[in-house]
């Protein structure tokens, strides 16, 4: 591949078009809080969970941006292919499920009158996982990213 904008930051085209992803992704999400909630969030910038799912964007930049450049059929998109399915399965659903149990224990608690809270130290995070929407919408961004980044800057 030859160097241009994008190749000379990283060294790696995929990589850099994986790192775009994630960042308009994460960008979007505090544009989404703005537009809903009518207040600037900036710890979205860097919060995981929320609309698109940045991991789903950047994972599915990588796989698309890999069959792209070295075909739909190659051993290397098949890798990539299956890690961006192992990472979306993980946001939809095991981390979900850990920020529904973090809600639960932190509305324990908040109600545990016979404890001191010090004993349970800082609350727990529940923003952790994604809706199935959200995923989705993360693995649009990450493939029109890599499908768009490959074609402009090969």
């Amino acid at each position: 591949m030859e160097n241009n904008l994008l190749n000379g930051h990283l060294g790696n085209l995929i990589l850099a078009l994986a790192v775009v992803a994630w960042a308009i992704a994460q960008v979007l999400k505090v544009v989404i809080v703005l537009i809903q909630n009518h207040r600037l969030d900036f710890r979205r910038i860097t919060g995981s969970g929320g609309m698109p799912s940045s991991h789903s964007a950047f994972v599915c930049a990588c796989a698309s941006a890999t069959g792209n450049l070295y075909g739909w059929s190659s051993p290397i998109f098949a890798l990539a292919a299956v890690l961006a399915i192992v990472v979306m399965y993980d946001a939809a659903n095991v981390r979900k499920a850990a920020g529904e149990q973090a809600k639960i224990l932190n509305y324990m608690m908040e109600h545990w009158m016979e404890m001191k809270p010090e004993l349970f130290g800082k609350e727990l995070k529940e923003f952790l996982g994604h809706t199935p929407v959200q995923v989705i919408a993360g693995a649009v961004l990450g493939i029109v990213i890599g499908l768009a980044g490959t074609w402009l800057f090969r």
